[in-house]
């Protein structure tokens, strides 16, 4: 029967659901037909395929070809499917066994010289392999793809550089080698809190933010360090997790980002401000992550946030609150996780001097409340903490006295963490309104500090939660069990009110 029938797997957001390629060969007029929603880049497979099996000096069949891929309803994108299409017509025309071929999931983008080039979402798609134990096969892959699949623990993966490597294998007269990849685990070459002068009360809430994984805004005129800060509070999180690592890994294959090099690394993200609300959430007719999902167990840097246009920032409102985001289009709908960390930067007015020690601000009050109200209320009330950073003066910049280092810090942050997962199994950022009442408990004195702040700045109900939680978290550094009133003191300066 010229019939053979191999195993790949697409890309559906997140998901790489299983697609069965199946080659038929029939009597007729030579040609060459893919069915199964293919879009353009699969649909061009053919000629890939053809010129591929020639220089490999195989045959290619002069009979009637016809592909298809299920699920039809599925559509199927990208030059993943090259490869088993190849192998499968090689099968069906019998130049190839066809008895271990149920036993693989096969992807790979053929060059007309029948090498193999990486594809996009390998990682993502043995990740998907691991959580499919009833369908679980071993993986061939193309050599650069392998590297990065092969960090999912628990999966066979068999790298190959051509057409003619997988053949040699499928008919046992050579055999592929599984490779997996060993690299470093540890941050290396990040920049250091101790370049950074001063700020000191800068730093100690971005250690409080990296403790409780909470948000946070940072105002201050241009010059006083807010991108300098920025950058360097990546290297004082606690370490990920080998699920985090993987979880991040395989969002940012989708998209072909992911070098081997920064496994077990927490992704930075900056966009510009120029970035489009797709850009920044995700979207396209196929669905495809935006930087919110990139960032995923990492850092979202928006530097000059009121310089982003305001409907871009209002979609970041449902992902800080929900830690996902869904972008839904007329034939797809896809989920991506976001549970990523704001930290953003702002000038205090548009010129940028307002409240500098020697510098003469031109804005008008007008102005400057025409400017910070492009950040909407419900957006800044989404965000756990505000911080000034201040122009230092000269005499300040002069001591030489040595910063602490992120190393110092990142001790005092994992040590917090660790207190936060042993108690909750969760950062204090993610808990929710029941874990809160159980979980930040008050004293009288305390309690009442907090009921006379609720007063007298009318803040809301999420403003009152997340006081709570960050006030958990400075009394996790502190190693504190009880939340008390300095605790409530220090968290209520980080809510800013002239908004």
């Amino acid at each position: 029967m010229s019939l053979a029938v191999l195993y790949s797997r697409a890309l559906s957001g997140m998901d790489a659901p299983e697609v069965v390629v199946e080659v038929h060969l029939a009597n007729g007029l030579p040609s060459f037909t893919i069915v199964g929603l293919p879009e353009t880049e699969v649909k061009e497979s053919k000629d890939r395929v053809r010129a591929a099996i020639q220089t490999a000096q195989f045959e290619f069949p002069a009979r009637r070809i016809t592909v298809n891929l299920a699920p039809a309803d599925l559509p199927k994108e990208g030059g993943r499917y090259d490869l088993p299409i190849a192998l499968g017509i090689l099968a069906a025309s019998g130049q190839l066994p066809k008895q271990k071929l149920a036993h693989y999931v096969i992807a790979g983008e053929l060059a007309l010289t029948g090498e193999l080039r990486p594809i996009r979402g390998a990682l993502a798609m043995t990740y998907q392999l691991l959580q499919d134990p009833a369908r679980a096969r071993a993986a061939i892959l193309p050599q650069e793809s392998a590297y990065e699949a092969s960090l999912v623990e628990g999966c066979t993966i068999y790298a190959a550089n051509s057409l003619l490597e997988v053949c040699a294998h499928l008919s046992d007269k050579a055999h592929l080698t599984n490779h997996p990849l060993v690299i470093p685990t540890e941050n290396v070459n990040l920049p250091d809190f101790q370049e950074v002068s001063g700020q000191r009360r800068a730093k100690r809430a971005l250690e409080i933010a990296a403790a409780g994984q909470h948000s946070l805004l940072m105002s201050g005129p241009p010059g006083t360090g807010k991108s300098m800060l920025a950058q360097r509070f990546v290297s004082i999180l606690p370490a990920m997790t080998t699920q985090e690592a993987l979880e991040s890994a395989a969002i940012l294959s989708l998209t072909g980002q992911f070098p081997a090099s920064q496994w077990k690394k927490r992704p930075f993200r900056a966009p510009h401000h120029t970035a489009s609300a797709v850009a920044l959430v995700g979207g396209g007719s196929v669905p495809r992550p935006g930087e919110i999902s990139l960032a995923h167990h990492g850092v979202l840097f928006l530097d000059e946030l009121p310089e982003f246009d305001r409907k871009v920032l209002e979609v970041l409102r449902e992902p800080l609150e929900n830690g996902s985001i869904t972008i839904s289009r007329a034939a797809r709908q896809a989920t991506f996780p976001a549970q990523f960390q704001l930290i953003a930067a702002m000038n205090p007015c548009p010129c940028g001097y307002y409240g500098h020690y020697n510098q003469r601000c031109r804005c008008t009050p007008e102005q400057i409340l025409r400017y910070k109200h492009k950040l909407s209320g419900p957006l800044l009330d989404r965000i756990d903490m505000n911080i000034e950073v201040p122009a230092l003066k000269p005499e300040e910049l002069s001591q030489q006295q040595p910063s602490e280092s992120s190393a110092d810090m990142r001790a005092r942050v994992q040590s917090a963490r660790e207190r936060q997962l042993e108690r909750q199994h969760k950062p204090n950022a993610m808990l929710g309104p029941l874990e809160i009442t159980t979980t930040c408990q008050l004293g009288e004195q305390a309690s009442q500090l907090l009921q006379t702040a609720m007063h007298k700045f009318s803040l809301s109900a999420r403003s009152y939660h997340r006081i709570l939680k960050v006030a958990r978290t400075i009394a996790d550094l502190a190693d504190v069990p009880e939340i008390s009133e300095t605790h409530i003191a220090e968290a209520l300066q980080y809510r800013r009110h002239d908004y």
